[in-house]
């Protein structure tokens, strides 16, 4: 993507079927967890460039004994740095109680009565922050301590709530002082209260059974209802989530919404249960088929009790699955056997636009695409218009001697145009924060193979997975691109415009910067029609009125209905093109058949549609446009 973008953050939970003298002894490592740990944060870095968290607890710890431990760093590396502190931590451990002896390393039941993060439940968070400061605080995963074993809460998530206000008050309304009004402040403590609760619950039905207060603490590890503490806590919850917990006692679960908004999948044989963010993580981490590798099902949460007993059960009633298509588009690892195959897809459908645009005019046309996720709906529109050209072929061989071996041979030989034309420099990141700073580097950030377009003959057609803002398009991508000489310039991008905010996770969160907002105003604006505007603005105000209104609906779809997608796809390129571009330009978006046509079974398509699949959605886009109205940049939830 051209646009640099935050998005949501990515989980791994593993837990320990096995004593670790199992690991030791079949694997040759007491570390086995830990070590398999990092390879799962480590990919899913591309989740984590804010901070990273880390969490481990032991089971069956005698009292005395620390059994939760816990670091997070919000450093250049923080995976690379928590994992650093951990083996020397370790490192330390030996040197202190076992007086340097190395030797001990190969001791399971020594590791595990004297080293940290040597327990069997681990929990990883690598956050990427959609808002907020980049503390360590605001590092996942979140540790609500109690001195009762089951009372002990840790919880790291994928998530971004929309009614964060409203979980507030209810929190206050059980009597609690939630210290911050946040996502994640709210969700611990209303988790928390309910975990506190069950154990409440539990003790007054053993004490009056005559139990001692020794024999009660066993009995509530034993008997705690994960499902209802969960199904209490989530009933309120508006937002996409895929969050996992862990309890003192070894008890662990990981939560998805009803929609199945974020991803969670998991793997489980008799050595090991693992949930991560992302497929492929698992396959390669655990060298394990994509078939053996599950989702956890939307509105469910699996559920992994310290006896090792695993189930998959109903929190909340599933509602249509509408999963990120955005996240297929550009956040996924293109590895996923289906990710790759629906980018793949997305530039394939979009080839009949494509060729319009040129008049079909393969032969005085180079394609190429922009670095680097794009690379792989790049190589879908080239096999469509490989597909095309060999129809062309087959006609223009009709047309000629057969015996004319010269004149088939030049035909057979004709290709599509294939270069690889704009290059991403490596060594200058397109994260920096401040525009000011961003804007001077970013004219820098690509370059361009020269040599590879005829000047003043050519059309050059270049794809993006998608166009957010086009503030790299305009600053950069298109100068750069200019100086080749091309006759023409067509940028194609593989997702539909972006028209909505995001709400649950991924940093889209101001209309006023996404380019096909902008364009839509001007065009209302143009065409006399400018009155749409206010309309909405009091739809949207008498609507945010009534705060106990949940029917919410997007009025903001209102402002691109007079329009075509090729009108607003026009007046886009009229906003991005330089003043100095020589050439022609193009801007052509995928539409939304062909986005479901690419990937059918991920249809949450709220930003570029806006319908969103809970009303916490609605309100947000509702809020955002009134924020937009009065002139106010800030988030909408």
């Amino acid at each position: 993507m051209s646009d640099q973008i935050k998005h949501e953050c990515g989980i791994a939970l593993i837990r320990l079927l096995k004593p670790l003298e199992y690991y030791r002894e079949k694997y040759g490592t007491s570390f086995y967890g830990l070590n398999k740990m990092y390879l799962l944060m480590e990919k899913q870095h591309n989740r984590g460039q804010d901070g990273a968290g880390l969490a481990n607890v032991k089971l069956d710890v005698v009292p005395g004994n620390r059994y939760i431990s816990r670091h997070r760093s919000n450093s250049n590396k923080p995976i690379q740095d928590i994992f650093d502190h951990i083996y020397a931590g370790i490192k330390n451990r030996v040197k202190e109680r076992a007086n340097g002896d190395e030797s001990v390393l190969e001791d399971p039941n020594w590791i595990k009565d004297n080293a940290p993060f040597s327990g069997e439940v681990f929990l990883g968070h690598l956050r990427y922050g959609t808002y907020g400061e980049n503390s360590i605080e605001a590092c996942h995963p979140f540790l609500r301590q109690n001195n009762w074993m089951t009372r002990n809460l840790v919880l790291a998530g994928n998530f971004n709530m929309t009614n964060v206000d409203e979980q507030f008050e209810i929190l206050i309304n059980l009597g609690q002082h939630p210290k911050k009004k946040a996502d994640t402040v709210t969700v611990l403590e209303k988790i928390g209260h309910f975990l506190d609760e069950e154990n409440e619950s539990l003790f007054t039905r053993y004490k009056r059974l005559g139990y001692d207060n020794t024999e009660i603490t066993a009995l509530i590890s034993k008997n705690m209802d994960i499902r209802n503490i969960l199904t209490r806590s989530a009933e309120d919850f508006d937002g996409g989530y895929a969050m996992a917990g862990m309890i003192g006692n070894g008890d662990a679960f990981v939560l998805r919404d009803p929609n199945g908004i974020r991803p969670a999948f998991y793997y489980r044989d008799d050595e090991v249960v693992v949930v991560a963010s992302e497929r492929p993580v698992i396959q390669t981490a655990f060298n394990v088929p994509a078939e053996s590798v599950k989702e956890v099902d939307p509105g469910h949460a699996l559920i992994i009790r310290k006896n090792g007993e695993v189930s998959m059960e109903m929190i909340r009633e599933p509602g249509t699955k509408l999963s990120c298509s955005f996240e297929r588009i550009y956040f996924s690892r293109g590895s996923d056997l289906d990710i790759y195959r629906e980018r793949l897809a997305l530039g394939r459908t979009i080839v009949p636009r494509v060729l319009k645009s040129i008049g079909a005019d393969l032969g005085n046309t180079v394609f190429s695409f922009i670095p680097n996720t794009a690379e792989v709906s790049y190589y879908g529109m080239l096999k469509g218009l490989e597909e095309f050209h060999n129809e062309r072929k087959l006609e223009d061989i009709g047309k000629i001697d057969p015996k004319d071996k010269d004149a088939l041979r030049s035909i057979l030989n004709e290709r599509v145009r294939a270069e690889k034309v704009a290059i991403k420099d490596a060594k200058l990141r397109t994260f920096i924060t401040q525009d000011s700073d961003r804007n001077d580097l970013v004219a820098h950030i690509y370059d361009v193979t020269y040599g590879t377009v005829r000047r003043g003959v050519d059309n050059l057609v270049v794809i993006d997975d998608s166009i957010v803002r086009g503030t790299t398009l305009k600053q950069s991508i298109l100068r750069i691109l200019d100086r080749l000489g091309p006759k023409k310039i067509v940028v194609v991008s593989s997702a539909p415009q972006i028209r909505y905010p995001d709400c649950y996770g991924i940093d889209m969160s101001l209309l006023q910067d996404f380019v096909a907002f902008q364009a839509a105003i001007d065009l209302l604006k143009e065409s006399g029609k400018e009155y749409i505007i206010k309309e909405v603005y009091d739809l949207c105000i008498d609507e945010l009125a009534t705060s106990n209104n949940h029917n919410f609906q997007n009025h903001v779809q209102k402002i691109y209905e007079p329009f075509s997608g090729e009108e607003i796809s026009a007046k886009i390129a009229e906003l991005l093109r330089p003043a100095d571009l020589n050439a022609d330009l193009e801007i052509i978006y995928q539409n939304l058949d062909g986005l479901h046509a690419a990937c059918p079974k991920h249809l949450g398509d709220w930003y570029f549609s806006g319908n969103y699949p809970t009303t916490g959605g609605n309100r947000v886009v509702n809020r955002a446009f009134v924020n937009y109205y009065q002139g106010k940049r800030e988030r909408a939830y």
